[in-house]
């Protein structure tokens, strides 16, 4: 965190994640942080597969980190008309409708991760041609997934009242604050690339959070992947400009996988503590982990594959774990990296990287290995929320940040060389894919018998669930 003089301007961000919530404010100048806080979010499993948040609980999180930020900057002496505009980043996939009259929220926020669409998945998948996941790819960029809105819009359709967005840009002003120390200052899009400067076609990123999510520029015209990724539009800067399109591969268990281990299985004490445990063992001693809790996304979207380790022996111990729960992270992206070059032709030569997860020396100099390319870290990890307030700051009526061509702000960076031979890169990589074909095809729709007389569908109701929490269900 940095400081900055009393006149600078100033571009803030929302950055709203799955598992918290962050304001931080930026110098425009420098693009450097000048006041940032943090606020944890609650997940709810209110049956097996269904992942929720409170709709209230977030926008609460979000008034709270403004206000906290706004202390912190009056504390420093810096004068809150300094900041010119306000950026947005957020879930993107999680789900959530508004009442347009009362601003209450209509049902709890559906989460990107939850699984209630599948019987509607299948049920579309089935009466496509061909029983063709990607039967509407060519339209919409998309296979038919419980990854995104569409399958949970039409959930809470039949459940719910609903409201549906307008599509605008990724940097112009959509409304103003209306409430908190910030009321009256312009609110815009989010434009993830930006923060990393990725404005040229070839050029990728990676952001380790709750998932991984990956995306590659691919230019003015929209490129129809033909190895299991997305088709989507990168950024759109102003109303009147074109956009910009890319491929995108989501890993739906990333930092997740580090708080399984943490909160479910107590193996570790704290999320930091994964790096010393996996360092100390300095290998997985063969074990490898798929974290597919939630099935599998990029590139296989294979909703009936569940989590599996293997390849455990004696000697196996929680250091080894930690090591493999590591590489499955590296892993995931090596897919999606390598699907990516199929699909334009031209091996990417290094990658950038941000998120939560890339302070882990260990994990990005494991990443650098398994993809046999540099792996490049900005000084800064916050280049998500950097890239909301650069277009934010762009907006046509706010004009503190110009991204012409060659006036992009320089950022620091830190490089992780691979360090093994390309040959054992390989290897690991190959017993990692035979490990996920075990992971395939677990769960079915088929009921299960036990001994106990006990029962379950996949997309029944589990016994033994907690109640939906907080916002009741209209109908």
């Amino acid at each position: 965190m940095k400081t900055s003089t009393a006149t600078d301007p100033l571009v803030a961000a929302v950055d709203q994640g799955t598992s918290s919530t962050r304001f931080l404010v930026f110098n425009a100048k420098t693009t450097e942080v000048v006041s940032q806080h943090q606020v944890e979010i609650t997940q709810f499993f209110p049956k097996e597969g269904w992942v929720e948040e409170d709709p209230k609980e977030i926008i609460q999180s979000v008034y709270e980190c403004i206000e906290r930020v706004c202390e912190k900057l009056g504390q420093l002496n810096i004068h809150l008309s300094n900041i010119k505009a306000v950026g947005v980043t957020n879930q993107r996939e999680t789900t959530v409708v508004w009442d347009k009259d009362t601003g209450e929220p209509l049902y709890n926020a559906l989460v990107w991760l939850d699984l209630r669409t599948q019987s509607t998945v299948e049920s579309l998948i089935s009466k496509s041609p061909g029983q063709n996941k990607n039967h509407i790819k060519h339209k919409t960029g998309l296979p038919i997934s419980t990854y995104f809105s569409a399958v949970k819009l039409r959930w809470l359709l039949d459940n719910v009242e609903d409201i549906l967005p307008q599509v605008r840009s990724s940097s112009e002003i959509y409304a103003c604050m209306k409430s908190s120390s910030l009321s009256g200052v312009p609110i815009s899009g989010s434009a993830a690339l930006v923060g990393q400067m990725c404005f040229t076609e070839g050029h990728a990123k990676n952001t380790y959070g709750t998932g991984c999510f990956l995306l590659r520029n691919t230019g003015s015209k929209p490129v129809m992947s033909k190895h299991g990724l997305l088709t989507t539009v990168a950024y759109k800067l102003g109303e009147e400009q074109p956009a910009c399109y890319a491929l995108e591969g989501s890993v739906a268990i990333a930092g997740a996988v580090v708080r399984w281990l943490k909160d479910n299985m107590g193996i570790v004490q704290s999320t930091s503590e994964i790096e010393s445990m996996a360092a100390a063992a300095g290998t997985s001693h063969g074990c490898y982990f798929v974290p597919a809790f939630s099935g599998l996304y990029a590139p296989y979207w294979e909703p009936s594959a569940r989590g599996i380790i293997c390849g455990l022996t004696q000697f196996t111990n929680r250091n080894h774990l930690a090591f493999a729960a590591l590489e499955a992270v590296c892993f995931q992206t090596r897919e999606i990296l390598d699907a990516m070059n199929q699909d334009s032709g031209v091996p990417l030569d290094q990658l950038w990287v941000d998120g939560g997860m890339t302070s882990n020396r260990l994990l990005m100099q494991l990443q650098a290995d398994i993809l046999s390319i540099p792996v490049v870290r900005p000084t800064m990890a916050e280049t998500t929320a950097l890239g909301a307030a650069m277009a934010a700051g762009a907006a046509k009526g706010v004009g503190v940040w110009d991204l012409s061509a060659g006036q992009h702000p320089e950022v620091a960076s830190e490089t992780f060389e691979p360090l093994i031979n390309p040959d054992e890169s390989e290897f690991r990589f190959s017993r990692w894919k035979k490990a996920v074909q075990k992971a395939m095809n677990w769960e079915t729709t088929e009921p299960c018998c036990h001994s106990n007389g006990l029962g379950k569908k996949m997309n029944g109701t589990s016994w033994g669930v907690p109640a939906s929490p907080s916002v009741p269900r209209r109908n």
